[in-house]
């Protein structure tokens, strides 16, 4: 995996108001993990977000500069990020140091490769069940995604953890058992509607028969006829 440096400025205010004035001058607050005590630091949030643009789903490596340091050489990876659930501005950012020669456990994105023989031949659907595995390496060693060859798989077929092959020095965590990917039916999804509109006209209630008033109009008469001319003082 390539680093990328990014710059990052100790802070000393801590708390809500500081923390927004610290977004009011364009930077947000971050914890460094991993040291011997947490350390407070501001960093741009626009140079995180360029970072991971495109790399969504994967662990990023960096070398952090301490803003006036003549060089870098701590390396870190984003371990948390928090967003604005409106906005979605990042407003906070976990970093974490690690080591060169010690393995750290990260997550990566899955990516699917080829086109699935059931999809190709008849129209199935691929189902991408799994998009993130845990894996163990060196941090220099993080691949920027997992390979899933997806072409062999006819409906009704399921690729697995123990199928993929992880890069040299990569050692997978998830249960080798798990579902990666599927291809499931074409007809699988439509089938849905005609069971759900069935259900929908059993459900409907018998429109009421007005056949009640006839009888009842004709038994009027009938009481009329019944009735007695009143008698004549």
């Amino acid at each position: 995996m390539d680093m990328q440096e990014l710059t990052v400025t100790p802070r000393d205010g801590k708390g809500k108001q500081a923390a927004k004035r610290l977004r009011r001058s364009g930077r947000i607050p971050a914890v460094l993990y991993g040291g011997k005590a947490p350390q407070d630091i501001s960093i741009d949030p626009k140079a995180v977000l360029k970072m991971i643009h495109g790399h969504e789903g994967s662990t990023q490596l960096l070398s952090l500069k301490f803003d006036g340091a003549a060089a870098s050489g701590t390396m870190a990876i984003i371990r948390d990020m928090q967003f604005d659930p409106v906005s979605e501005d990042l407003l906070h950012v976990d970093l974490q140091e690690v080591s060169a020669d010690r393995a750290i456990n990260v997550r990566v994105a899955v990516h699917p490769v080829g086109e699935a023989v059931g999809v190709r031949d008849t129209k199935g659907i691929l189902n991408l069940v799994l998009h993130e595995l845990d894996i163990s390496c060196l941090p220099t060693n993080i691949p920027q995604r997992i390979d899933a060859d997806v072409s062999e798989l006819a409906i009704g077929d399921v690729l697995a953890v123990r199928d993929l092959t992880p890069p040299p020095g990569v050692r997978i965590l998830n249960d080798p058992g798990q579902a990666v990917a599927t291809v499931s039916p074409p007809m699988a999804e439509e089938e849905v509607a005609p069971a759900a509109a069935a259900a929908t006209v059993a459900a409907t209630p018998e429109p009421e028969v007005l056949t009640e008033r006839k009888p009842k109009e004709e038994a009027a008469p009938a009481a009329e006829e019944g009735k007695k001319p009143a008698a004549k003082k």
